[in-house]
């Protein structure tokens, strides 16, 4: 379900909140996680964004990650505050270790291609100027999200306020948690008061109960020497180092947000379509290959392809062909039927446009997207 409310106001920056509460039905469900948007639909949608004029959006009970992912893209391509209000529950893929907000629809099983991947969130807010966003979360996290947690923290990149809790998943006979934390807000806000976020995080942790919970509270940080300011002078360091040793060390959140950052810093500096910033979406395209999440790294190397096309590079340039070549084969990896079929159309034409050197390149993914009708990815 989805609901849009926009509150007028005579600001030239409005605010924008997106309400996301998501779960997976049946027994998989840890949290009642859309019992909080009533409680927050009751709130003035200024006091969820801090400004006079808002827009809230609400998203409950999601089916497919590239719909929320849709949502959070156009929410941030918001001008003015951006507030994240997220409630759900955290699960952690076995095989890549990496952290996935559950959909209705996910399962163990079935989490790589019906949750939402952490990553993809801090992805998103990274591109923005730091300050402008906050994201709050009263999220539950299973057994092994617990244990990464634990371990590693849970963040999202330098520039984004981050604040609320993450309890740990309740005992199968109490039945599932409730999201007190957020609701808490909520109750202080509908009271008439405003604190700031710090004072607010403190009175909600405080009334949300004693449950065994991680507390976030990570204000704007100044910028790190690899987020440097616009118009600063070149860093003292190469960047890609730290950024591949994160990745490698799998703290993939972490090194996409990094990358995300610095393309943000280039655009910029240099602006769009400069081989500068073109440089860091091919570092995003490779990090999401070592993230193993084939859908978004196709995506990325096909947007660097069309990039240098728009520079008008020629269809035989090595960079052009080599873009052109990752994507092909970062779709070939694709396991998530749907979204192979709705990234095949763009491929298509590029491939049209840069055969590349693989003779019948063209053909063969042709017939490979024939077979996506048919039955799964061979």
């Amino acid at each position: 379900m989805l609901r849009v409310v926009i509150n007028e106001g005579d600001t030239a920056e409005p605010g924008t909140a997106l309400l996301i509460a998501a779960a997976p039905v049946g027994k998989g469900r840890l949290v009642d996680a859309s019992s909080v948007l009533p409680t927050l639909a009751a709130v003035p949608p200024s006091a969820l964004t801090g400004t006079p004029a808002a827009t809230v959006v609400e998203l409950a009970d999601p089916l497919d990650p590239q719909t929320v992912l849709t949502r959070i893209r156009a929410a941030a391509t918001a001008a003015g505050p951006l507030f994240l209000y997220i409630a759900g529950q955290l699960q952690l893929d076995r095989k890549q270790r990496l952290l996935h907000l559950a959909l209705a629809r996910t399962t163990p099983t079935t989490m790589r291609y019906t949750a939402l991947p952490w990553h993809w969130l801090a992805a998103e807010t990274a591109i923005r100027r730091p300050g402008t966003t906050t994201v709050v979360v009263d999220l539950v996290a299973d057994a092994d999200a617990w244990q990464h947690l634990a371990s590693r923290g849970l963040g999202l990149g330098p520039g984004i306020r981050l604040y609320g809790r993450v309890c740990r998943a309740p005992q199968r006979s109490r039945g599932a948690a409730t999201p007190a934390y957020l609701k808490a807000c909520a109750a202080i806000w509908r009271s008439g008061a405003r604190p700031d976020l710090a004072t607010l995080h403190e009175q909600a942790a405080a009334r949300s109960g004693d449950e065994e919970a991680l507390l976030l509270a990570i204000g704007t940080p100044q910028p790190v020497q690899a987020t440097g300011p616009a118009g600063a002078p070149e860093p003292p360091e190469d960047p890609h180092p730290a950024i591949l040793a994160a990745a490698g060390a799998g703290r993939h959140t972490e090194a996409a947000a990094a990358a995300a950052a610095w393309e943000q810093r280039e655009l910029r500096t240099h602006g769009p379509g400069s081989v500068q910033a073109i440089h860091w979406l091919e570092v995003r395209a490779d990090l999401a290959r070592l993230a193993q999440d084939p859908a978004l790294s196709c995506e990325l190397w096909m947007a660097a392809a069309q990039a240098r096309l728009t520079r008008r590079q020629a269809t035989d340039d090595p960079d052009v062909e080599g873009a052109v070549d990752r994507a092909h084969h970062q779709w070939e990896q694709i396991r998530d039927l749907p979204r192979a079929r709705a990234l095949a159309p763009e491929l298509v034409r590029l491939r049209r446009i840069v055969p590349g050197r693989q003779r019948g390149a063209l053909q063969v993914l042709q017939r490979r997207l024939e077979s996506l009708h048919t039955g799964p990815v061979a």
